[in-house]
């Protein structure tokens, strides 16, 4: 049977590859959920085995119920009714209705909510599984960050109200936050929060490009200080869809078809404040927006994987010239690049994963089971911090890298198929079209790399690197780690530079900076999966042999390690000359170059 966590080597050498013992006993909190739900696993061995069982189930789930689906989904799409509800296409009803079967609605929500309690990592790999079977899919599944929004800010009634039906599958919801002239720049927004004399809040005015804005329960940004302009003067609400929230149009998109994406009028709607007032943008939607970027990146890795195995196939299977195009040189580098894109997102995407699960597991840990000893709190506060700036800057920076990198691979993929990708025939041109808005929602490629960027040129990216740099390596990547520290000190070199020209300078060759910065992250990591102790063999085709052999998966990743490795150094060298190069153009000869507005 297809199973799209099975078939994916790399995915089952990272899950064995990656320390999951550490992230399991913060999440599951020392194991002491175990003696009072009996499906809490009562050690780190259980908790694994319980992430192995469930991800098998979402592959199973995803290759053989969803992705069948997604074509349809794709010609279908949803529809708005006349009393402005909508109905979702055929296919995206029948598959929600089995992943909550299958008890993974409430993937990251706490036990006593009726959640599985999985730690980020574990989800990143569950919505990348989805994401290849339908990416319109994964807006409504991937949206569980709502949830996780209520239980981290919410009141105890709030999260008693709304957290059970989420876990369960009863309800979909909604991050209500963008409006005609309030897109990237949030705190433009002007939806209004007003209260009534009794002390009840009310929203009233338009939000635009919303996900999934028919969802049964809606997050909502609003100006809630009529007499503050700017962020501070912004509140988060929670509130039901009912009948004060008209749907007023569904965009016709390029991609997602299966995904609604709503204009919505809130007509004095009755609502409830989470958390504090004027908190809204501040705290609660940057924290739900990180969990969604995060989501995008596994997202793009969906997708990207699924083109790449269209493509593979064709160029496996396609004779021209005598012989399959595969042994073309030019199809032949297209291909491997397109791989070792996947491999190095995907590293990076479940590292960010785990970063984001231990500053999560530390804040848990000092907020409610603090240790007695003054020392252990001092360093547990010190680690927090840490990785809260290591998640920071990790956060847009996957979203970003692995965005960008999905839609190279998209585009590549019509490529190798030739006149047949730009047909309907081959689901080339959906994943091509369905990737595209990968870096744009959440937050633009380009607003990624401006959070990325001041990470990078703070200091964070070198302390992080740097502890890639102590980890223990094989000797095989010796001459490959010489290469990072050179390239890690032409970062500095860069960096340097850039402080001396001021943040104007710093934004204009941000995405150089974040992609020297992404190269050596990614460097650092295929070397440490090439030295990994996982004994695990995978499956190769000799060259002129049809049949199949084995290699030990370290051995490969050590082939792509060194092919990324070498050829990024050169990259490296020439982006640092670039930064330093001290080009204003951009500035001081915009107008000569880009002449006047037609």
């Amino acid at each position: 049977m297809p199973n799209f966590y099975k078939d994916n080597e790399d995915i089952k050498f990272l899950f064995k590859h990656i320390d999951l013992s550490e992230i399991a006993g913060l999440c599951e909190e020392d194991f002491r959920f175990a003696e009072k739900y009996d499906y809490a696993p009562a050690n780190e061995q259980e908790a694994i085995q319980n992430y192995d069982m469930v991800l098998d189930s979402v592959g199973q789930l995803s290759a053989e119920f969803i992705a069948p689906r997604a074509e349809d989904v794709d010609k279908e799409g949803p529809t708005l009714n006349d009393d402005s509800s909508v109905t979702y296409a055929k296919g995206i009803t029948e598959s929600l209705d089995k992943l909550a079967k299958a008890d993974v609605m409430g993937f990251t929500l706490p036990y006593r909510f009726g959640g599985i309690n999985f730690p980020n990592v574990i989800y990143s790999i569950a919505i990348e599984l989805v994401s290849r079977a339908d990416a319109s899919l994964m807006n409504i599944f991937g949206l569980q960050g709502i949830a996780e929004t209520i239980e981290a800010f919410a009141s105890e009634e709030i999260k008693q109200r709304y957290l059970y039906d989420f876990s369960a599958g009863k309800v979909t919801g909604a991050m209500a936050l963008t409006e005609p002239d309030a897109g990237s720049d949030l705190q433009s927004v002007k939806l209004k929060a007003f209260q009534d004399e009794d002390g009840d809040w009310y929203l009233n005015g338009v939000k635009r490009f919303i996900t999934n804005g028919c969802g049964n329960v809606l997050l909502v940004l609003a100006r809630s200080e009529p007499d503050r302009k700017g962020g501070l003067g912004l509140s988060l609400f929670v509130c039901d869809r009912g009948s004060t929230v008209h749907i007023r149009r569904l965009e016709d998109k390029l991609g997602i078809h299966g995904s609604p994406t709503c204009e919505m009028f809130f007509d004095n709607t009755p609502c409830q404040l989470i958390g504090e007032r004027q908190r809204g943008l501040v705290k609660y939607v940057m924290s739900l927006m990180n969990g969604a970027r995060i989501g995008i990146a596994a997202q793009s890795v969906g997708i990207a994987e699924a083109a790449y195995n269209v493509a593979r196939d064709y160029a496996a299977s396609r004779v021209q010239f005598g012989v399959s195009i595969e042994k073309l040189p030019a199809v032949r580098d297209m291909l491997i690049e397109m791989k070792i894109a996947i491999e190095t997102s995907r590293a990076l995407l479940y590292e960010t994963s785990m970063v984001v699960d231990m500053e999560i597991g530390y804040e848990k840990l000092l907020e409610q089971n603090p240790p007695d000893d003054k020392d252990e709190v001092k360093k547990l506060k010190k680690d927090s911090r840490k990785y809260k700036r290591y998640a920071g800057m990790l956060t847009p920076m996957s979203k970003y890298y692995c965005s960008e990198s999905c839609n190279t691979i998209t585009y590549d993929a019509i490529q190798v198929l030739g006149g047949s990708g730009y047909m309907k025939d081959y689901d080339c041109e959906r994943y091509a079209r369905d990737a595209r808005i990968t870096t744009i929602y959440e937050g633009t490629s380009q607003l990624q790399i401006v959070a990325a960027v001041r990470g990078v040129c703070s200091g964070t990216a070198e302390k992080f690197i740097a502890e890639l740099a102590q980890q223990q390596y094989d000797n095989k990547v010796k001459d490959l780690l010489g290469k990072l520290a050179e390239g890690t000190e032409q970062l500095k070199e860069a960096i340097a530079f850039v402080k001396e020209n001021g943040s104007e300078y710093m934004d204009l060759y941000g995405r150089a900076i974040v992609d020297i910065a992404v190269d050596l992250i990614n460097g650092y990591l295929l070397c440490g999966q090439a030295s990994s102790k996982v004994d695990m063999q995978v499956k190769q085709t000799p060259e002129g042999n049809s049949k199949s052999e084995t290699i030990q998966m370290k051995e490969r990743k050590g082939i792509i390690a060194r092919r990324f490795v070498t050829k990024n150094s050169t990259k490296i060298k020439g982006l640092v000359e670039l930064i330093c190069s001290g080009d204003k153009s951009t500035f001081s000869e915009y107008c000569n170059m880009i002449g006047p507005v037609q």
